[in-house]
């Protein structure tokens, strides 16, 4: 964050992230007769299958939130009580949630009710410690020449938002896209390679997860979490392989886009870049259990979910009702929003997280689901309705 920066700096500023910044959000207002906020009050029952569900199963994750939100004032007791609740009582898990919190149904600004679920994983890919001829895609460390600058400390208007850049003589300019890296036009990412990865497509894949883990040569497997990201948007390109007729809908899921990799290694460079959002990484612990979240703690597998932190505060449990992945099939579930995710915008968006191994990278790469969402918001912290 920058906070004493010369004047001609922040006009600079101003002026260079003019091409990379969009403009003020434009306020959309919800036809007659919809709701106007993104919250409106809802009732327990109206929770699909509320009460057949397994809440010993997301407890788990329930005490992962607060060990994340614990000090906060209304959820000093929540955590507290939470403490003292036996995972396995179902009763007095339902109890504890119907007293301490009260379940908000998700609108988007339309007014719809229903929006995209979508799923993600912690993948394996083969890497080494240095460059090889096997190894020689880079996995970056943050560049320590990227700028992160908290817009609205200079723009009220773009509260909450933040944009990263470099200094190029005396102007701040976006920082360089995912095309500009891979060609190796960023010199100054030199020395900052953690690991080197086999594959090309395995390694983009595990920027779009966000962590994963890596087998090295002498088998051994090294975790690596989100560290910070260039700052550019995210672009599907499964999107743009449907939008140029290279595959239709229903093929453009992680495996669709293998294979077509695998077909047209000389137009892969040129598809990749239509992403220009590039991620940098972190080596983790040994001892973690699973991937940090953007909460700060461990997910947990098919109980965590990321949403959009600008609407659904992180922490918060989350009842989900939405189908499984390539099916009618129900999967209406508690979960918790413990992350955060490029792709993932909007007031009913939500990313699923299926875990690690094979069977979570199927789940997660073939899920595209409608659904719609309810927060329960702590009894003192509910939204403030317009």
């Amino acid at each position: 964050m920058i906070k004493s920066r010369s004047f001609w700096l922040v006009l600079s500023l101003s002026l260079s992230l003019a091409a990379c910044q969009a403009p003020p959000p434009v306020e959309i207002k919800p036809p007659i007769g919809k709701p106007a906020p993104d919250f409106m009050i809802s009732q327990w029952e109206a929770l699909p299958d509320w009460l057949m569900q397994d809440l010993s199963a997301s407890w788990p994750a329930l005490l992962q939130s607060c060990k994340a939100l614990r000090l906060k004032p209304v959820w000093l007791p929540i955590c507290a009580a939470a403490a003292k609740v036996d995972r396995d009582d179902l009763m007095a898990q339902r109890t504890f949630y119907e007293t301490w919190f009260t379940p908000y149904q998700v609108f988007n600004p339309d007014g719809t009710d229903t929006g995209l679920v979508t799923g993600y994983y912690e993948p394996l890919i083969k890497g080494c410690r240095k460059k090889s001829e096997r190894c020689p895609y880079p996995i970056y460390a943050p560049p320590e020449d990227m700028l992160e600058v908290d817009m609205g400390e200079l723009y009220p208007q773009f509260r909450g938002q933040r944009v990263r850049g470099r200094l190029q003589g005396k102007r701040v300019v976006p920082y360089f896209n995912r095309a500009e890296i891979d060609a190796g036009n960023a010199n100054v990412l030199q020395g900052r390679e953690l690991f080197w990865a086999e594959n090309e497509v395995e390694l983009f894949f595990l920027q779009i997860q966000g962590s994963g883990r890596i087998e090295l040569e002498d088998g051994t497997r090294v975790k690596i979490g989100y560290a910070d990201q260039n700052g550019h948007p995210y672009t599907s390109i499964g999107k743009k392989l449907i939008d140029l007729g290279e595959l239709k809908p229903e093929q453009a899921s992680m495996q669709g886009i293998k294979n077509w990799a695998e077909k047209n290694p000389e137009r892969l460079f040129t598809l990749l870049g239509h992403n220009p959002s590039y991620v940098f990484f972190r080596e983790l612990p040994d001892h973690l259990s699973a991937p940090l979240g953007a909460l700060g703690v461990p997910l947990t597998e098919e109980y965590s979910i990321a949403v959009d932190p600008r609407i659904i505060p992180l922490g918060v449990p989350v009842f989900l009702a939405t189908t499984r992945p390539n099916s009618a099939e129900p999967l209406n579930r508690l979960m918790f929003a413990q992350d955060t995710g490029g792709a993932i915008r909007g007031a009913v968006r939500a990313d699923f997280y299926w875990g690690f191994g094979e069977i979570a990278a199927i789940r997660a790469g073939s899920m595209k689901q409608s659904g719609k969402m309810w927060v329960l918001f702590p009894r003192g912290g509910e939204p403030a309705l317009n």
